[in-house]
Formats: C-alpha cells, sequence, structure tokens
C-alpha cells in the first residue's frame, strides 16, 4: 500500500469535562475533611470569598440582588483604583484598633506564644531501636550492621530481610552480620528483630529467663497444634497435667507477637458522619451535617467595589474576573453537591425503610443502580457520592456503601446479603463454646429460616466478618 498524504473531514461526538464538571465531580467525592481542607484553602487563595459569621448567615435582601446582578453582567469594569485606596486604608484602621500599628509587634514575654500550643512527636520504634544502639559499646562496623538492619524493620517488630540481603548488607562478613543481629535481640522491646513468629516468642521467651522450659518446647515443636487447639496431644507428648499444660499455655499467650506495635503511631480516628436521620412524631427527617465546615459566600466589600464603573488595567480585570467566576463556581457546585447527597439519603430511606424502623435484620437487597433510577442520575454518580461517607440514624452510624448490597434468594423471596452476614454471626454468637457449629451446621440453621444457601458461600461470609473456623472456635477446658 503506497504512503500518501490526504485531509479528511470527519465529525465525531465527544464528552468534555468543563472546569466546573470537573469541580462538582471532585466535591462529590470529598469526605467531612476533605472539604473543610478544600473550602478553607480557598478562603486563603480567593480574595472574593469570605466566611460567615453565625450572625451573618442571613444576607439581606439587596446583598442578594447585587449578588444576582454580578452573575447575570460578565462586563462589569471593577474600580481598581478605589479598591486599592478602601482595601489599604481598612487594614491599617484594622491593625491599629488593637495596638498593632503598621504591622509591627512587641517582643515582649507577654507574645510568646503558650506551651499548651507545642506537641510533643510520639517515639517512633526506629528512633527507640537507634537510641538504644547508640548507647552500645560495640565497634563501629558492628553498629553500622546493626543501623542498616533497624532499617528494614517493620512496624510490627519483624525484620524483613532474607538471608542473602542480609549477608550482602555486611559485606560478606557473617561474624559481624551476627553480632549486630544478636545485639538487636537484646533491645526493647523483647521479640524486636525477629524474622518470623516462632522466633519473635523464644526471644520473650529468652528474656524471662525460660529457655529449656516446657514452655519453650511447645512453642519450637508444637506452635502449630497450639493454633489448633490439639490440647491432649501436646500434654501426652510432654506428660503434663491438665493444670500444668494450663500455666504454660497462659504464658505463651501472653507474649506479644508484634512487639512493635507499642511504638506504633496510628491515631484513633473519629467518624464525623455527613447525614444524619432523626424520626420525630412518626416521620423521618435528614439532616446534611456541615458541622466544621467553613460557610462561604461573596465578599462584601468588593461585590460593591466591583459595581462601579471605573478603569482597571488589563491584567487586573483578568484578575477579578477569574476570581469572580472561581468563587460563585465553587459555591454553585458546593450546593449542587449539598442536594445530591440529600437526595440520593432520602432515596436510601426510601428503599430502607424498614431498616431504619426494625434493625439490620430487615435490611433489602439494593444495588447504585437502583438509587440512580430513583433519582435520574448516573450510577457514577451514586458511587461518586456513596464513597467514604457516614451516615447517622437511630441503629448506628453506617457507610453508606453498608446500605448496598447483593441479593440471596430464599422460600419467601429475595434476602440481602448483610442480613444474612448479621444472621451469621448472631448464630455463631449463640453457639455452644465447647462445641462449636461447623460451616454446614451454619447452613442447616439457615434453611430453618427459609435461607438456602451453599456453605461455601457461609464459609465466605465467616472470612468477611473476620470469623474464625470451628476448631479455631473451639474452648476447651484449657482456654484461658
Amino acid at each position: 500500500m503506497p504512503l500518501e498524504h490526504r485531509l479528511d473531514l470527519r465529525l465525531t461526538q465527544k464528552l468534555i469535562l468543563t472546569p466546573q464538571l470537573q469541580l462538582a465531580i471532585k466535591l462529590l467525592q470529598l469526605t467531612q475533611l476533605e472539604l473543610s481542607q478544600l473550602l478553607t484553602q480557598e478562603l486563603a487563595e480567593n480574595p472574593l470569598l469570605e466566611e460567615m459569621e453565625e450572625e451573618q448567615e442571613i444576607l439581606d435582601i439587596n446583598d442578594r440582588e447585587s449578588e444576582d446582578v454580578i452573575e447575570e453582567d460578565e462586563n462589569i469594569e471593577p474600580p481598581f483604583e478605589s479598591l486599592y485606596k478602601f482595601s489599604i486604608d481598612d487594614y491599617f484602621e484594622e491593625r491599629s484598633s488593637d495596638g498593632r500599628d503598621l504591622g509591627y509587634f512587641s517582643h515582649g514575654l507577654e507574645d510568646q506564644p503558650s506551651f499548651e500550643l507545642f506537641q510533643a512527636k510520639k517515639l517512633s520504634l526506629h528512633d527507640h531501636l537507634l537510641w538504644q544502639l547508640m548507647l552500645t559499646e560495640a565497634s563501629d562496623a558492628v553498629k553500622n550492621v546493626a543501623e542498616m538492619l533497624i532499617g528494614n524493620i517493620d512496624d510490627d517488630g519483624y525484620l524483613k530481610l532474607s538471608e542473602e540481603e542480609m549477608i550482602t548488607l555486611s559485606g560478606g562478613d557473617k561474624h559481624t552480620l551476627n553480632r549486630a543481629l544478636a545485639m538487636i535481640h537484646e533491645f526493647d522491646p523483647s521479640g524486636v528483630g525477629a524474622r518470623d513468629l516462632k522466633e519473635c516468642l523464644l526471644l520473650q521467651i529468652k528474656a524471662l529467663q525460660l529457655c529449656g522450659s516446657v514452655v519453650e518446647k511447645i512453642v519450637v515443636n508444637n506452635l502449630d497444634d497450639l493454633c489448633k487447639k490439639k490440647y491432649t496431644q501436646i500434654a501426652k507428648q510432654y506428660e503434663l497435667t491438665t493444670d500444668d499444660l494450663s500455666a504454660a499455655i497462659k504464658i505463651i499467650k501472653g507474649l506479644n507477637p508484634h512487639p512493635g506495635r507499642t511504638f506504633s503511631r496510628d491515631e484513633i480516628v473519629y467518624i464525623t458522619p455527613d447525614v444524619s436521620i432523626f424520626k420525630v412524631e412518626g416521620e423521618y427527617h435528614i439532616i446534611l451535617n456541615d458541622e466544621g465546615l467553613p460557610k462561604i459566600r461573596l465578599n462584601n466589600k468588593y461585590r460593591r467595589l466591583l459595581t462601579q464603573k471605573e478603569l482597571l488595567s488589563k491584567d487586573d480585570k483578568i484578575f477579578f474576573k477569574e476570581k469572580m467566576k472561581s468563587a460563585i463556581e465553587l459555591m454553585k457546585s458546593l450546593e449542587q453537591r449539598n442536594r445530591t447527597v440529600y437526595k440520593v439519603s432520602e432515596s436510601i430511606l426510601k428503599f430502607q425503610r424498614e431498616f431504619f424502623d426494625k434493625g439490620v435484620q430487615y435490611i433489602k437487597p439494593l444495588t447504585l443502580k437502583d438509587i440512580a433510577a430513583d433519582i435520574n442520575m448516573h450510577e457514577s454518580t451514586i458511587s461518586r457520592v456513596t464513597s467514604s461517607k457516614f451516615l447517622a440514624c437511630s441503629q448506628g452510624i453506617f457507610s453508606f456503601k453498608y446500605f448496598f448490597s447483593s441479593s440471596i434468594q430464599s422460600l419467601t423471596g429475595e434476602v440481602s446479603s448483610t442480613s444474612v452476614k448479621d444472621m451469621i454471626k448472631k448464630i455463631i454468637t449463640e453457639e455452644d463454646a465447647n462445641k462449636p457449629l461447623s460451616d454446614k451446621a451454619i447452613v442447616d440453621k439457615l434453611r430453618g429460616f427459609d435461607i438456602k444457601i451453599a456453605r461455601r458461600t457461609v464459609a465466605k461470609y465467616r472470612e468477611d466478618l473476620k470469623i474464625q473456623q470451628q476448631s479455631l472456635r473451639k474452648r476447651g477446658i484449657l482456654s484461658v
């Protein structure tokens, strides 16, 4: 086929995301904290935006009318000279009112920040180990290798390096490597620097001066049997009485399989619901949570200045037009976000009314497609709205995703997989701890509630609920 140049005229359709649509989509999927941070940043960067105080939330009619005029007329030329004069005078008048003339501050002790404003840095596991390393009297070669090993210890306290990798780090000097590793194993917390669970427990047993005891023998030889609760087999192997074996198991259970977590920097994250649903006199009310979110509006002073017809330089005119457009788009997108979240919450309440009235066992199968069809929106929009958002009601605080689940056929109709999981959890909670139910037995019990489900599905739901299998749930006379 010969190569040639040619002009073609083609008509195609493309979906282009405008900046306004991109902003609306971005706001939809933000959490409360992320939205608060975005609004705070916009308030700092856009001079045409200001935060409303509680007493300013209700605007007068004149302000609303001037806002409508600004939105409709894009050719308004703000008086830049008047703007400069107004802003500078207002600035110095404000600063002189509290003694801060011309921006200069007193440097007396009374102006020093309070110590309550400072927060101490939490000590990490690596910092704690390096501090101990500095106090040792080992050679520089050993310290260098130990420092590299400490750098490869994870947050749980385990050394995540293979034998070959450690030899490479030590430059092939096995003697120095062994000394560095042995030194780390003596550090606090006990068990740090281990390469697996067994070594971690043995290091802690050594620190307890139980070397050669039956506790050490069980960890070395019978750790798998211990996990499977084969107590009778272990007792026979070491000729132990029930009391002696129970005491040994109690010591083993008291060991820490994750010694590094003592220094974890993880902080408790408190969930702030985006929506609250309350029942008052038999009727449900939906309230959007705006606590912690700055309430924004157009700055009144700048709006008045923009209505005056005086000349601006070209650059200044472009700047103010862009900022005004950005401010209005943000406020419109924020209002659209609130309306969409409200509509989705209202639709969830409509489909899951029995859940809000009676509890989890009455939750119904629901998909994003159902909500999208109900409020006439696209599924992707519903997905963004329900992502990382929470709803508070009389039943508790739930993720929006919690209300969406697949259906399972029963003799009386379709049942939500969420309600089936709740039933499985309840069945296992009420079982005899000495004779836990198998997955097959749980299937039989569910059939008593007219729910037909496969054994592998029960196993899957049990794993989703983080419930152990039958043999690991058994509580014998040796449990502590």
